[in-house]
């Protein structure tokens, strides 16, 4: 029989056999949890932190739970409930706000300085994050962290402060994994370019191998109804008793409130 040759670079590949208590911060909907679902992962929908309260709702709708509303800046570490680790995987997601990174926005970035400043960006709620599992013990720490955001998380203006955070993560004992990945690239006719990054937590050496891309074999075209009901259509009526519903609720201003408010201004 032939023997295999151990070579000094194989290390163990990251694997969970446990069942998965999940926890997103800044879960929105829950897409992850919709991943972690669609592949018949054996998981809980442990912990939400998500500030938006109909996204909390939307979240609940799908699947099946009652989180209420809750901004990051008010959790702390115990509030995540890790215990039990050698029965259960914790994994983490913490896709936190892109707004201030990418291109179709501010771009103000995602700085620590300013975040310790009090004069923190949506973005920079990254470093709540770190807030959090530095009021973990070392024995409380999720084995698994997740994020998914723009490409522009590690381009040149924000590549100083990721490199922080990895580096944060690295002293927490993480090993850190991360790639763009385009959704054209797995199925999906989008043109969704996206960075991932892994962080494994282990006192040894792991490896971590991104799926490989495979063909696209469908358009959006694929995806469209052919006919489509004249109801989910709004012709010019609708659209008038739809504004002056949104005017009447607070949510637009009419002409008026806007003239009024130049006015003063002048």
């Amino acid at each position: 029989m032939e023997e295999t040759q151990l070579n000094l670079f194989d290390f163990p590949k990251m694997e969970i056999t446990n069942k998965i208590r999940l926890i997103e911060l800044f879960g929105g909907i829950g897409s992850q949890a919709m991943a972690l679902r669609d592949i018949g992962a054996d998981f809980e929908t442990y912990r939400l932190v998500e500030f938006d309260k109909y996204a909390v709702q939307s979240y609940n709708a799908i699947h099946g739970t009652h989180f209420t509303t809750t901004d990051i800046r008010d959790v702390h570490g115990p509030d995540l409930g890790i215990c039990d680790r050698d029965k259960y995987t914790y994994i983490m997601t913490y896709s936190f706000p892109c707004t201030d990174l990418s291109v179709a926005g501010k771009m103000k970035g995602m700085s620590k300085k300013d975040w310790k400043s009090g004069q923190s960006t949506r973005s920079g709620l990254l470093w709540e994050v770190e807030r959090i599992l530095n009021e973990l013990s070392d024995d409380e720490l999720p084995q698994v962290l997740l994020m998914e955001n723009v490409p522009q998380v590690h381009a040149e203006q924000n590549a100083e402060d990721f490199e922080s955070w990895l580096a944060f993560l690295r002293g927490r004992g993480y090993h850190n994994f991360y790639k763009d990945l385009n959704a054209r690239d797995f199925g999906i006719p989008q043109n969704r370019d996206r960075c991932f990054c892994i962080s494994y937590l282990s006192k040894d050496f792991v490896e971590y191998d991104f799926p490989e891309a495979i063909p696209l074999t469908t358009v959006m075209r694929d995806y469209l109804e052919p006919h489509v009901d004249e109801k989910y259509y709004i012709n010019t009526d609708k659209a008038k008793a739809l504004v002056e519903e949104l005017i009447d609720t607070g949510v637009l201003e009419s002409d008026k409130t806007r003239q009024d408010k130049t006015a003063c201004r002048c």
